[in-house]
């Protein structure tokens, strides 16, 4: 926290003196800074390619490489390269369909790409820095500007071309001026994304100490000397002896009553409404379209649809649900709360994963889900192990709570950051 504490709170000096950029959407910049259309500072590029140049990609977060420096999988390759063009290292690079959302970098290879990336060289490289221009575009398309910008021109389109680029009114610092904020940003950026990557790790390590809590809890128990047993089951292993192993349609019973949702009131959920791993919601409920399966309170819905996912949900209330779900109704015998936490271990998600078919769109079949086996302690036993994996997770959630909460501060910290150093909110030294 005090490492958060110290990059965010930092104090910046202002320019002694500013003026009106008459720019609507840019404001103020510093007395001694102009503005000047992209048009005079970048010419557009169009090189032909050379015969062993590999394919440059401009990826959302900014970078500009070697689509084989990053990854190969994804990617939809054309058969013939139509209007493909040259890149150089250091050319300012626009993807015209993406650049609202970011894809705007300095390219760190030389190589070729798609008609759909403006590339930009500056007109008096002595004056203009592609790097200070990359970071100023990024800023603006983050905050939304592009994105407005381009839907002005074209309606549902977000097509950001170079025609719009060039008659932007952009800032111009004096050329030392933008190597220092381009630099600034740099290294500030890099120590705010090495906490943010810090936070990720500690977090994926509290994750898998949660799963390894859930998964020994529910086949192994709390006493750590009860006398063991093969439950003849590979994803469970050895349980205590006087457990016992039941099929999944031995405790509980497929509830499969499928609604109109249009025809229905009552709130539904979608794959994206449950949390992965968690078993909380994710979102707010919305409305039904379609055909929907119908759950009741204290229901257990199962995700078939890519089950790796580990999308399940015990049902707080009455409501509609995707199809996708498998909606189950708990027996006596066994508690709905540690037949969730059974349902969440890893080592069951993946024995379910292992089952799937189609290779888009992967799921499980319900007749395999439910011929799967699960523990079965005495009831009183559930109960402890049910208020042991509670007590262990809610402290684990406060932490991770905290910890994504930190991962947000520190996102916003470094998008205002960057925004105030490039248009000269803030004045690096």
């Amino acid at each position: 926290m005090k490492m958060i504490d110290d990059l965010t709170q930092m104090d910046y000096p202002q320019y002694n003196s500013y003026k009106d950029s008459g720019v609507d959407w840019l404001g103020e910049i510093p007395e001694e800074w102009h503005t000047e259309k992209g048009k005079w500072l970048f010419n557009k590029m169009d090189r032909p390619i050379r015969e062993d140049d590999g394919i440059v990609t401009c990826f959302r977060d900014g970078e500009v490489t070697l689509r084989s420096n990053r990854r190969t999988d994804g990617f939809t390759n054309a058969l013939k390269e139509h209007g493909y063009q040259g890149i150089r290292k250091g050319d300012l690079v626009i993807h015209q369909m993406d650049a609202f959302a970011g894809a705007i970098g300095v390219s760190d290879s030389e190589g070729k790409s798609t008609p759909v990336y403006s590339v930009c060289v500056p007109k008096k490289p002595d004056q203009i820095s592609p790097h200070y221009y990359m970071y100023f575009m990024r800023s603006m398309a983050l905050r939304g500007f592009i994105l407005s910008l381009a839907k002005g021109i074209r309606e549902r389109s977000t097509d950001f071309r170079y025609n719009d680029f060039a008659k932007l009114d952009l800032p111009l610092p004096p050329y030392n001026v933008q190597i220092k904020i381009s630099k600034f940003i740099e290294s500030r950026t890099t120590q705010i994304d090495q906490a943010i990557t810090l936070k990720q790790q500690q977090i994926a390590k509290l994750e898998e100490y949660k799963q390894i809590v859930i998964q020994n809890a529910v086949t192994k128990g709390l006493n750590p000397d009860a006398p063991m047993k093969d439950s003849d089951v590979d994803w469970i292993g050895d349980i205590p002896e006087h457990w016992e192993v039941k099929r999944l349609m031995f405790v509980t019973e497929n509830f499969n009553k499928k609604v109109l949702g249009s025809e229905s009131k009552l709130p539904y959920l979608g794959m994206e409404s449950i949390e992965s791993k968690t078993g909380q919601l994710s979102n707010e409920t919305s409305e039904a379209e379609g055909l929907a399966s119908y759950f009741k309170e204290d229901q257990i819905l199962f995700g078939k649809l890519r089950p790796y996912l580990a999308k399940v949900y015990l049902t707080t209330f009455e409501g509609l649900c995707s199809t996708e779900f498998m909606v189950m109704s708990v027996r006596s015998e066994i508690s709905n709360t540690f037949l969730k936490y059974q349902l969440l271990s890893n080592r069951f998600i993946a024995q379910i994963n292992s089952s799937t078919y189609g290779s888009k769109m992967p799921r499980a079949s319900a007749e395999y889900i439910k011929r799967q086996s699960i523990t079965l302690p005495p009831t009183e036993e559930q109960k402890l192990i049910v208020d042991y994996i509670d007590s262990i997770t809610n402290k684990v959630n406060k932490t991770l709570s905290s910890y994504n909460s930190q991962i947000d501060r520190l996102k916003e910290y470094k998008t205002i950051l960057i925004n105030q150093a490039v248009t000269g909110k803030l004045k690096v030294s």
